[in-house]
């Protein structure tokens, strides 16, 4: 008999405490995750650990939905959690929700 892990509704940041492009880190339990917000509002919440050697995803470079690793330039999809080609990985990508200024995300 497995038991299936439901996912928990929790507070991390405000929306208006996030600047466009740039990452803020926050921990939940014992996950670091990425928070990235966009120019049309929308936020990403990522593991704020690359897959290749564990690079802080917060610290690096955003272009549109992509962050960049600050230790070895891996390109990561923030929308879907995906490294882009020619690297091979994922990393955890978080469901995100937006309730008047507050962010959630389900862990």
């Amino acid at each position: 008999m497995s038991q299936t892990k439901s996912a928990k509704k929790v507070q991390v940041a405000y929306v208006s405490d996030l600047s466009i492009g740039v990452g803020k880190r926050v921990k939940v339990a014992d996950e670091e995750i990425a928070l990235f917000k966009q120019k049309n509002g929308d936020v990403y919440a990522i593991q704020n650990s690359c897959p290749h050697k564990g690079g802080p995803l917060s610290e690096g470079i955003v272009s549109g939905e992509h962050v960049f690793c600050p230790l070895h330039d891996w390109k990561i999809n923030m929308k879907d959690g995906r490294v882009q080609a020619p690297d091979e990985g994922c990393v955890k990508r978080y469901d995100v929700e937006i309730k008047d200024d507050a962010v959630f995300i389900n862990v």
